[in-house]
């Protein structure tokens, strides 16, 4: 792993070696938590067009700082509280983290309301984790019905954060099941979803996630070095 700090020469050295290992249809989002401003035109000026917040203020400030920005895409991929569905709505158009059937309801609602359809992912845990949000492969299929009549949501694929401690045999069966799970859903009776995108991998394990089917991949700390990202 590439271990440097936030320097703007090293950012763009590090995007092409990233860039240089991915197939060309994989969507390389940077995730920019703890990053200034400064460094992120750094990435911008080395192609980066997508880039990942996880938290609503800091997200809103960025945003006023690089509004010379007209042809960037910005994505949520941190939690969410229902309470801040309002905002989030109004500065992302990617939304990873949509992780109940509530969120998603509220979302839905709020996003008829501002006349917005954001691109959602479906947050799941393959393996049981008290420390991840997300539903489970058996809760998603019961509550994939509902979720596909919210009509201002563009349900696009799903989302996976692995579990700490996994080997990497175990990372790559738990990618794999999850672009299974995504394949599943599209043929339950009753579902009439396209769900194209897997959004998974970061910078411990992005390439196991390409190799699993990833069509995003989150990544900071490999681009940005020591940053805590």
């Amino acid at each position: 792993m590439i271990n440097c700090t936030p320097n703007t020469a090293a950012v763009a050295t590090h995007i092409e070696q990233v860039r240089d290992s991915l197939p060309p249809h994989v969507r390389l989002i940077a995730v920019t938590k703890n990053v200034p401003a400064s460094v992120m035109r750094a990435a911008y000026a080395a192609g980066i067009r997508d880039f990942g917040e996880s938290r609503i203020q800091e997200a809103k400030q960025k945003r006023e700082q690089l509004q010379d920005w007209t042809d960037v895409t910005w994505h949520l991929i941190g939690h969410l509280q229902r309470n801040k569905a309002k905002p989030a709505l109004e500065l992302f158009s990617w939304i990873h983290s949509v992780d109940s059937i509530a969120l998603a309801q509220r979302l839905n609602q709020l996003a008829t309301a501002l006349n917005r359809r954001p691109n959602i992912c479906l947050q799941v845990k393959m393996i049981p984790d008290a420390n991840k949000y997300g539903w489970s492969a058996e809760d998603l299929r019961t509550d994939l019905p509902s979720l596909q009549t919210l009509s201002h949501l563009r349900i696009q694929g799903l989302m996976t954060i692995l579990p700490m401690g996994l080997k990497p045999q175990q990372i790559l069966h738990v990618f794999q099941q999850t672009g299974k799970l995504a394949k599943e859903l599209q043929h339950q009776p009753g579902i009439h979803l396209i769900l194209p995108e897997l959004s998974m991998g970061m910078s411990a394990d992005y390439l196991l996630a390409v190799d699993a089917g990833a069509t995003m991949i989150r990544l900071g700390r490999i681009l940005f070095g020591n940053a805590p990202v």
